[in-house]
Formats: C-alpha cells, sequence, structure tokens
C-alpha cells in the first residue's frame, strides 16, 4: 500500500500543478492538491518499513488525509454537476479540478480501506 500511497500522491501533486498552469498560473488555490499529494508521498515513503506497527500508523494517517481531500473537495463535486445542468458556478476551473480530487482521494481511501480489511482478516485468521 506505501507505493500505491505515493502513487496517488504524485498523481495528486500533478493535479495540482495541471490546474495551476491551466489557470494562467495566477490562481495559487489550484495547488491545493499538490499539498495534499505531498503529504501523501511523504506518509507512503515513511509507510516503506518493515516495522509493522510503523507501517500501520503512518498508513493510517495517509488514509486520513485521503478521506480529508475526499470530503473538503464536495462542494467541488457538487458544482460541477451543476454545471452539467447548465447552472453558472463562480470558478468553474476550481470546481472541475476538485471534481477530479474527489474521484482520486475516493479511489485511494477505497483501496485503503479494503486493504485495511484484509490485513485484520489475515491477523486473525
Amino acid at each position: 500500500m506505501a507505493k500505491l500511497t505515493i502513487g496517488f500522491g504524485v498523481l495528486l501533486i500533478l493535479l495540482g500543478i495541471i490546474g495551476f498552469v491551466s489557470t494562467g498560473s495566477t490562481h495559487f488555490t489550484a495547488l491545493i492538491p499538490s499539498a495534499f499529494g505531498l503529504l501523501l508521498v511523504l506518509f507512503g515513503a515513511l509507510a516503506k518499513t518493515e516495522d509493522a506497527k510503523k507501517r500501520m500508523l503512518w498508513m493510517h494517517i495517509a488514509v486520513t488525509v485521503g478521506l480529508l481531500g475526499f470530503l473538503f473537495t464536495i462542494p467541488g463535486l457538487i458544482d460541477v454537476v451543476r454545471m452539467a445542468r447548465g447552472i453558472p458556478v463562480k470558478r468553474p476551473a476550481a470546481a472541475e479540478e476538485q471534481a477530479v480530487m474527489w474521484v482520486v482521494c475516493g479511489i485511494f481511501v477505497s483501496l485503503c480501506v479494503r486493504s485495511f480489511i484484509n490485513a485484520r482478516r489475515s491477523r486473525l485468521a
């Protein structure tokens, strides 16, 4: 899971950079996904250890970051739905970036939860 966490972190970093560049490099808030991505890369790297307790700790912190990213981007997802219905929104580029981050973080959290459940089952078996 550590490598997967790093991969999702890199994906979020790229999303932030692409969002920043596509908005004319003037809106620094477009880099927010990159901040979440840097945290995931950091915690994923720290989780690459042989110590099971430390690995578990860093992966739980990483999934918490992913969950926060998932929850904080719900307003952007709502704006994308509004845009799809023809309702204008204030910042369409931000809404699209948040919707993509919502999807990426949602997939990451889902994979982590599935992995945690499988790890618990294997420990109990």
